[in-house]
């Protein structure tokens, strides 16, 4: 890779997490596409080193679970038989705390039941109480979480189309049965990763790539992106750091992470207390906190 100085690293992280495509960031900043692509690549590993280190052992409220679609090198419809099968479609799985508005896992992969078991099992190993847990009428979600959290687990699957409960567990609490939150953090992806943008040419031409520019887009909302109702980044009000990252410290913590860096592991069999969950404090307007 063509050597660039931290400046001008940051400041092409800053243009990519801004929503900025490859091409365009290279006519901005007369860097080759190459090197801006590599320099993704690494930082996006890292984030994703990152986020296994300090998103673990959490005490999180009521956690939202949907599935955003995107596709890799070309669409469902115009693959080929010989075609690798990281080809089409590939789904965003994103889990977030409600309150916290942090990302605590993600996944990218098709829409089926082993990815379903896959990601749930990672949302498990990363939390430590008894979360309530609230997904859309995507079937495979059911016997997703009974595995991984239990059958004594707190869970609405709500079918947003009508209105209705496809499944109810535990005792959970139904006034915050919804994934309007985790749907609104979807629209913010698009936002600030082109590659999720609908009807674009600026789509991730393999899966390896796709998978950083993710990792840098999560750990940038997280640790940078303020949000408006909390007045402090996601990872703040979660207590993951004290103060608001800028694109300078997200590239020195991230690179500074050991490679060796794993995934926390599953626990075994949950034992949970009794529910009494606090769900976050509540907003109005984003003019601050009320109770």
């Amino acid at each position: 890779m063509s050597h660039l100085s931290f400046p001008q690293e940051v400041q092409v992280v800053s243009l990519l997490t801004e929503g900025m495509s490859l091409r365009a960031v290279s006519r901005l900043t007369g860097i080759h596409r190459t090197t801006i692509m590599q320099l993704l690549q690494r930082v996006g590993i890292a984030c994703e080193r990152l986020h296994h280190a300090r998103m673990r052992d959490l005490q999180v409220g009521c956690l939202e679970l949907d599935e955003m679609w995107s596709f890799v090198n070309t669409k469902q419809q115009n693959l080929k038989p010989d075609s690798p099968s990281e080809y089409g479609d590939c789904y965003l799985w994103l889990c977030m705390d409600a309150a916290k508005k942090i990302i605590v896992s993600f996944h990218l992969g098709k829409r089926t039941q082993e990815n379903a078991d896959q990601f749930v099992r990672d949302v498990r190993a990363r939390v430590l109480n008894r979360p309530q847990i609230v997904t859309d009428a995507f079937t495979p979600y059911v016997s997703a979480i009974a595995d991984a959290f239990g059958v004594n687990v707190d869970y609405i699957q709500l079918n947003k189309y009508r209105g209705e409960y496809t499944d109810l567990r535990g005792q959970p609490d139904l006034s915050q049965a919804t994934t309007n939150h985790v749907e609104r953090v979807n629209l913010t992806v698009r936002t600030y990763l082109r590659r999720c943008t609908r009807r674009t040419i600026a789509f991730s031409k393999k899966l390896e790539a796709h998978h950083a520019a993710v990792a840098l887009c999560v750990a940038h909302y997280n640790y940078c992106h303020v949000h408006a109702p909390l007045r402090v980044t996601p990872a703040m009000e979660a207590g993951l750091t004290p103060s608001v990252w800028s694109i300078a410290d997200l590239l020195d913590y991230a690179l500074s992470t050991p490679p060796d860096t794993e995934p926390p592991q599953l626990p075994p069999s949950p034992t949970y207390p009794l529910p009494g969950r606090q769900f976050g404090r509540r907003y109005v307007g984003g003019r601050g906190r009320v109770g």
